[in-house]
């Protein structure tokens, strides 16, 4: 299409992470696998608070929602990524870009919000425990959820219509893994000051403002924790907070220095790594980090797994109680 001398491309070569055909078929290998095990992990959590009453609790809630996220923010790019290690010719349509560029940005957008509403949950939980209950009721808890779903949808259409509509004079090759707002901006034939400010706005919105929401509800639970005069409250305290805060520190610290410098300092060579370690690497890591350092979710797997064998043993018990009633009831017959 041309319009004013400029052109819109309707596709997109992606250059990917390699040329080389072995290298690509180990990268499939082990993306695959790592895609595999964070569909698994993430699924196993959604599915655990899912059956466990006893995780109907906020900060399960907003973990479940965490790990939805995970799954459908991971999915978004990494099945296009894996079928391109596969294919000579690695292209994606313009609606199909713009429509992995927009769930890509509300996806991410909507977890770094959430990460905020879980560490205010923290805080409440810590801070001020005897109102946990009154404060972090279910009303609450599904609007600091819907609010960051709506922040981070809105936040995304906005990038990503400001996004497409810049020309390209025929340059098509994306110098990445999969359609990213800074790689379709370097291919702009056109002044991209207003893309820099959208960027810089969106980056502040999702990525500063919770950031900073994250520092101070932290600040506070460390002052909290330090004040407990028993060892043993203060280990309790802070491993209520030390899966988050790993996460935390993942997810935001990457991006605060990737996203909040989108000039030409930011290099293509490290947003490819800034969406590989976001898509793939952290939402892999999620359930293994809450697994381990959380208590009640090893206990729920315990009693999920334990409520799942009960019916197999008491069919066995069954069958081995009938079993011994037919050889008495045999040798009742062979003594008549």
């Amino acid at each position: 299409m041309r319009r004013d001398n400029l052109t819109w491309m309707s596709e997109f070569v992606l250059m990917g992470l390699s040329s080389d055909r072995q290298i690509q078929a180990g990268l499939f290998v082990f993306f695959g696998a790592a895609y595999l095990l964070t569909l698994l992990g993430n699924g196993l959590i959604v599915l655990l608070i899912g059956l466990d009453t006893r995780l109907h609790q906020p900060m399960y809630f907003f973990l479940c929602n965490l790990a939805m996220l995970d799954i459908c923010y991971t999915s978004s790019g990494v099945p296009q990524m894996l079928v391109h290690f596969l294919l000579e010719k690695k292209t994606i349509s313009f609606s199909r870009c713009a429509t992995q560029l927009f769930f890509s940005l509300a996806l991410g957008g909507t977890k770094f919000l959430l990460l905020a509403a879980m560490a205010y949950d923290r805080y409440v939980a810590v801070c001020d425990p005897l109102r946990y209950v009154a404060v972090m009721g279910p009303r609450r808890c599904t609007a600091l959820a819907m609010v960051s779903w709506l922040v981070g949808l809105a936040n995304s259409a906005v990038e990503t219509a400001v996004t497409m509509r810049l020309p390209t004079c025929g340059h098509h090759v994306l110098n990445h893994v999969s359609c990213e707002t800074l790689a379709l901006v370097r291919l702009a034939c056109v002044d991209i000051t207003l893309n820099l400010l959208v960027i810089m706005a969106s980056s502040v919105m999702v990525l500063l403002l919770p950031c900073c929401m994250v520092s101070l509800s932290y600040a506070h639970i460390v002052v909290t924790i330090l004040r407990i005069r028993s060892s043993g409250g203060r280990r309790k305290a802070f491993g209520t907070c030390a899966s988050h805060l790993t996460v935390v520190s993942m997810s935001y610290g990457m991006a605060l220095v990737t996203y909040m410098q989108p000039s030409s300092t930011a290099s293509a060579e490290k947003d490819k790594v800034v969406v590989l370690f976001y898509a793939v690497l952290t939402p892999m890591l999620k359930p293994l980090i809450y697994s381990l350092w959380n208590k009640e979710m090893k206990a729920a797997l315990s009693r999920v797994l334990m409520r799942s064998s009960e019916p197999k043993l008491q069919s066995m018990t069954l069958s081995q109680e009938g079993l011994t009633l037919q050889r008495v009831g045999t040798g009742v017959c062979i003594s008549a």
